[in-house]
């Protein structure tokens, strides 16, 4: 179905087309796209599937694919082994923001490699992104290198941090930070504080992974996710529980309501604190290899599709039960 809303982001599309986004950021245009998508109720849940798990299929049908569902938009992958190659972007991002704007999904959420503000494909990435529309980007991860210590690091990547935020305060675009379970920056949530509080918090700031939350913090996932509540500017969600594979036991992630995480509990702390962001739904359990973003899958498009269309029913019906 074609809104107002969707009607008027094919008239701003149209215009970015005529003037070519290999030109300077149209600044303006994005501004006016960001307060046109921003100006529902905001204690709405606003869902978009990550795009990885739509990786064996064009950019118009996962687009028809996404809307079929009942998503709200795509968390697009513009990355390396992406739906977009950054190298690629300035051609393929314009066409993937046209396949989901005709399916009447909102060109807003990507997952990207970005984290070096000075660097030209990096820049070149976050300005064509700007122009189309889109708000929230999730950043590279970063890890700790052996010969520096990790007070060190966190002043380096804190620095980095504030360039970045500021390239996103010229273009208009919020990053995020995803918080990711093993030896990755963040994955103890606390860590992260030092490099986010050296900025504003305005352009960049957390995408919060509750499952890799709990993966790492066990029973005081609570504390941590106090402690980054005023970073969080959008959030993950999958679940999982732990397991023995091969004899060791590793986190296995399975359908949203069978593992380990709290769905209520955390959503209850999140409309407490009136923490209303947009949410990319990960479906990193069995769909036949598409959860690992194969570009061929084992299992049929109507299973992979009904996979996904569960747990974001179970999503949704979390979010509403939650108090």
């Amino acid at each position: 179905m074609i809104t107002k809303k969707n009607m008027y982001s094919r008239r701003a599309f149209a215009k970015i087309s005529a003037l070519g986004v290999a030109s300077t950021p149209l600044l303006g245009l994005a501004s006016e796209i960001k307060t046109e998508l921003f100006s529902g109720n905001s204690s709405n849940l606003e869902v978009y599937l990550f795009s990885k798990h739509l990786q064996f299929l064009d950019y118009n049908a996962m687009s028809s694919a996404a809307a079929a569902m009942g998503f709200d938009g795509l968390d697009l992958t513009v990355r390396r082994k992406g739906h977009v190659l950054p190298e690629r972007v300035l051609t393929d991002l314009p066409k993937a923001t046209e396949a989901m704007l005709n399916h009447g999904l909102k060109p807003k959420m990507m997952s990207t490699n970005v984290w070096d503000a000075t660097n030209s494909t990096h820049k070149r990435v976050l300005e064509t992104a700007a122009s189309l529309g889109f708000t929230h980007y999730r950043t590279d991860w970063l890890k700790y290198p052996e010969d520096k210590s990790l007070v060190v690091s966190q002043l380096i990547y804190a620095k980095q941090a504030q360039e970045l935020e500021q390239l996103n305060q010229q273009l208009g675009l919020i990053a995020g930070y995803q918080n990711h379970s093993g030896k990755y920056v963040g994955a103890p949530i606390w860590d992260l504080l030092p490099i986010l509080e050296a900025t504003k918090g305005s352009h960049i700031g957390s995408q919060y992974d509750i499952r890799h939350a709990v993966a790492e913090g066990g029973n005081s996932w609570e504390l941590g996710l106090r402690r980054i509540l005023p970073f969080i500017n959008s959030i993950c969600i999958k679940d999982f529980k732990w397991g023995k594979v091969n004899g060791k036991w590793k986190p296995i992630n399975v359908p949203m309501g069978e593992g380990m995480v709290d769905f209520k509990k955390y959503f209850s702390i999140l409309k407490k604190h009136k923490i209303t962001v947009p949410v990319s739904l990960h479906v990193e359990h069995d769909l036949g290899g598409a959860e690992k973003g194969a570009s061929s899958i084992k299992i049929s498009e109507h299973e992979v599709f009904t996979r996904i269309k569960n747990d974001l029913d179970y999503l949704k019906t979390a979010w509403e039960s939650s108090e």
